[in-house]
């Protein structure tokens, strides 16, 4: 099965710190402006999800009893439905909003296109 998302291991060790701290996460991917073009991670169920946005996956990290929702508003989905997402963390502070930032770290997404077979096996042609 062909995946829209994935998580390096440096974003699924911080994910398992985060998840002791502020319980089940969820992340979204709005494309606004600011921070906008980040992820951010919030508490499961602190940023309320509507007929805007779209669950993209739901990411399995090891040692956690869930997974985690990434979301993303339609609109953003129109521009991004040819590429697959990888969520990092690199140093840095990143939006107020999002759990990670009192941790001197952010959330970013790396990206790339998907490749011709994954586009036919998401029906994206």
């Amino acid at each position: 099965m062909t995946e829209r998302v994935a998580l390096t291991e440096e974003a699924a060790d911080l994910l398992r710190r985060l998840t002791e701290l502020h319980g089940p996460l969820m992340f979204h991917q709005s494309g606004g402006c600011c921070d906008g073009s980040s992820p951010m991670c919030y508490p499961d169920g602190e940023f309320k999800t509507g007929n805007a946005d779209i669950l993209l996956a739901e990411l399995a990290v090891d040692g956690l009893a869930g997974p985690i929702g990434f979301w993303m508003s339609r609109n953003q989905f129109e521009y991004w439905k040819h590429t697959h997402l990888t969520v990092d963390v690199v140093k840095g502070r990143g939006s107020g909003f999002s759990v990670e930032a009192p941790e001197g770290v952010r959330f970013l997404i790396r990206s790339r296109l998907f490749t011709d077979a994954e586009t036919v096996a998401l029906g994206l042609l």
